[in-house]
């Protein structure tokens, strides 16, 4: 049996067998000091019996509190362990609820993010596929690049770079008769392209230039000294090509008096009409015209309009004539459908006079119809039967 060690009853039984003791023990002291007398002592030993007594009474009522204490504690704690079971019951069944809440919850968590975390990755290797794709492409426009720096960077392959896009403009824009690509003019040299035009102006020479070194130079300048000179070098250089255009291309009594320099770079077209007009004059008077790519489209589509305005001069004369030959075949036209008008009026005349005879035939027979005959005439009319049956 236990107990509770700060239980009040438990404290207040103990405190009263504590208070008894010490009375019966005091009393035991007084009446040892006066030990010696008879009486004294017998009047001690009776208070002690009383004490005695009194003291074994209330160590039954002690005990019997302390039984029904440990009776009481019993109870309590059997309906303590009782709540405690029954709380633990609820408690073990709100976390199992608990636990299977949150089991189903991470449950769906973890399948949407499965089902987020799919759909990213096909996302991903979708944005993949576009970049490879285009990874590839610059793959390939890197490629070009290269190639065409190294088209570049070579003198021939530069002249037939630019030979090659001077042909499609040509050919892009122009009838096929209206030019010719490597003709020969002169004293055996060829030109890239002839314009063939009537007289005048005549055919006009095109030659492709390309001074791509001396522009590199011009724009790799770190300063505007080297700036300077290397705009002057590039004006040099597009100089020598006008007058050797001018003095290759420009042939008297072949060509017309003027040729076309084809620069197939709108930058170094650009660079020479805005820092270098001093040479664009000079290739002026040298009647050498600088064209870019799309100036030259201007002007061939120019030259389109002036051979569709030289082939209606040519025609003018075959038109002229064809519509001559057709006023007299309308005069003789007219000359047959008046005879025909004749003819039809001599014939419309004809079936006027035959309807006035046939109208006049036509009175007679219903005169004759009106006529009264008698038998004997009726009967010198009827036809003999032979007559009737030969006929």
């Amino acid at each position: 049996m236990t107990f509770d060690s700060l239980d009040p009853t438990l404290i207040l039984l103990l405190a009263g067998g504590a208070a008894v003791l010490a009375l019966a023990l005091a009393a035991y002291l007084a009446l040892r000091d006066r030990r010696g007398t008879g009486e004294a002592e017998a009047l001690a030993q009776a208070q002690a019996a009383l004490m005695a007594e009194k003291l074994a009474t209330a160590q039954a009522e002690l005990a019997g509190r302390l039984s029904q204490l440990a009776e009481s504690q019993a109870a309590a704690q059997a309906r303590l362990a009782q709540q405690l079971q029954a709380q633990e019951r609820q408690l073990s069944k709100s976390v199992e609820d608990r636990l299977g809440d949150m089991t189903r919850r991470i449950g769906e968590t973890l399948d949407k993010s499965s089902t987020q975390s799919t759909q990213s990755l096909t996302e991903l290797k979708e944005r993949l596929a576009v970049i490879d794709a285009a990874q590839k492409n610059i793959t390939e426009l890197s490629t070009q690049v290269v190639g065409l720096q190294d088209i570049l960077s070579n003198k021939q392959a530069r002249g037939a770079f630019g030979e090659v896009q001077l042909e499609n403009l040509v050919q892009a824009i122009l009838p096929p008769n209206a030019y010719s690509f490597q003709a020969q003019i002169g004293e055996g040299r060829r030109v890239d392209c002839l314009l063939i035009l009537p007289n005048p102006p005549g055919p006009i020479g095109i030659d492709a230039k390309f001074p791509l070194e001396s522009y590199r130079t011009l724009q790799s300048a770190p300063d505007d000294a080297a700036r300077a000179l290397a705009r002057k070098a590039l004006g040099a250089a597009v100089l020598k090509h006008v007058r050797d255009i001018k003095e290759r291309y420009i042939v008297p009594g072949e060509t017309a008096d003027s040729a076309l320099m084809f620069l197939p770079s709108e930058a170094v077209y650009a660079e020479l009409h805005a820092n270098l007009g001093d040479i664009v004059e000079l290739s002026y008077r040298e009647k050498v015209w600088i064209v870019s790519p799309t100036t030259l489209m201007a002007t061939l589509n120019t030259v389109r309009a002036v051979l569709k305005d030289a082939r209606m001069r040519e025609q003018a004369g075959v038109i002229q004539r064809e519509v001559m030959l057709l006023a007299t075949d309308v005069d003789r036209l007219d000359e047959r459908v008046g005879k025909l008008q004749t003819h039809f009026n001599q014939a419309s005349e004809d079936v006027r006079q035959i309807r006035i005879s046939t109208d006049k035939v036509t009175k007679r027979a219903g005169r004759i119809e009106e006529l009264q005959l008698g038998p004997a005439e009726e009967q010198a009319l009827v036809p003999p039967p032979e007559r009737l049956a030969g006929e």
